[in-house]
């Protein structure tokens, strides 16, 4: 089982390689680069460099959200293009979640936080126990305030993951001595443990086509925002 990951959720964005858990090969990296310009040419050059051919792969994950609005949209974009083409199962993966899975060493809860503007925070937490991944609650975009006092109940050492960690431990100040923030090389969602979770969601039966892959947003984009604002409908 070859699967072919790709994350374009957030600024950095990574493509990787694996074969039945085993990473073949990844690329990273975290420029001011779009996601457009850099995402095609480095699946590319990771399928060059590991000598695959894109029939050669059995399933496509991507993160499929929460995260920037466009560079959800550019990866499930890409991931829908080359899965139609070549009929390739797709694997939609909750960014959130594939964060977890930099943590399997460690036991602790992984609170993942990405940057939804606003003092809001996309988020959701999970308990990593003996390698194993259980999740607390469903992915959301919640206030930092709202997180702060969830957090405050949490017993064990949180881990703080995802680009959201810097301004959540700025709100957090020494309120939540138990909370940690990741270390750097661990800090953001990568491709390669996007593949961990598509393992386990495959094995499991759940896969979708190209057709059905769509992205996962939690919240409206800002334009569609203030134009129900101004309309007076949904703002969130």
């Amino acid at each position: 089982m070859k699967i072919l990951s790709v994350d374009t959720s957030a600024t950095a964005a990574s493509v990787a390689l694996s074969e039945e858990g085993k990473l073949i090969g990844e690329t990273f990296i975290n420029t001011s680069l779009t996601h457009s310009q850099t995402l095609i040419p480095m699946v590319e050059q990771l399928l060059s460099n590991t000598k695959t051919q894109i029939a050669d792969i059995d399933a496509i994950a991507v993160n499929a959200g929460p995260g920037s609005f466009t560079g959800v949209r550019i990866g499930v974009a890409a991931v829908k293009g080359l899965a139609f083409a070549n009929n390739i199962p797709c694997v939609s993966v909750s960014t959130l979640e594939s964060m977890a899975y930099n943590f399997l060493s460690t036991d602790c809860i992984v609170c993942a936080v990405m940057d939804a503007r606003c003092s809001q925070v996309y988020n959701a937490l999970f308990e990593i126990k003996s390698g194993v991944v259980t999740r607390l609650c469903d992915d959301r975009a919640l206030s930092l305030d709202d997180l702060k006092s969830e957090l405050l109940s949490v017993d064990g050492r949180i881990i703080i993951a995802g680009d959201g960690t810097d301004i959540t431990f700025k709100h957090i100040g020494d309120e939540i001595q138990n909370a940690e923030p990741a270390p750097v090389n661990l800090k953001y969602q990568r491709a390669s443990s996007t593949a961990l979770v598509a393992l386990e969601m495959i094995n499991n039966g759940q896969t979708v086509s190209a057709q059905e892959l769509m992205p996962v947003y939690l919240r409206l984009p800002q334009a569609q925002r203030e134009l129900n604002k101004k309309l007076g409908g949904r703002t969130k």
